[in-house]
């Protein structure tokens, strides 16, 4: 049930859809970015859950409470903080090498409308 557990595992962008994509996915792609930059570009079947809201005490979206975790963020550097964060939270959780940036580099992205977005 929680494939990534104790892994200390980085995800690379292939890694990241495989396991968040299709119709049954096993994880849930969590952005961790702020609300501008959700709105502009994310991942289409992203979840979003602002780190700042989750440091502050927030709690997880439903769609993503008692699920395995693929975070991302922009760079991939502050997704590493989430991770950490959720997992002190008992969330199964891994982060996305590259973040955004890189999945924005080949893979699709949608505005907060379902248009195509872009990465700033």
């Amino acid at each position: 049930m929680f494939p990534f557990r104790g892994r200390g595992q980085r995800l690379s962008i292939g890694e990241a859809r495989t396991r968040t994509g299709g119709e049954r996915p096993g994880a849930v792609l969590l952005d961790v970015r702020e609300k501008p930059e959700w709105r502009t570009g994310h991942a289409p079947g992203a979840v979003h859950a602002p780190l700042t809201a989750l440091a502050a005490g927030g709690t997880l979206p439903a769609a993503a409470r008692g699920r395995p975790l693929v975070v991302i963020w922009r760079s991939g550097h502050r997704s590493q903080r989430a991770v950490k964060l959720l997992a002190e939270r008992g969330a199964d959780a891994v982060d996305v090498k590259g973040g955004m940036n890189a999945w924005a580099a080949g893979l699709p992205v949608i505005d907060e409308h379902g248009d195509g977005g872009s990465i700033a």
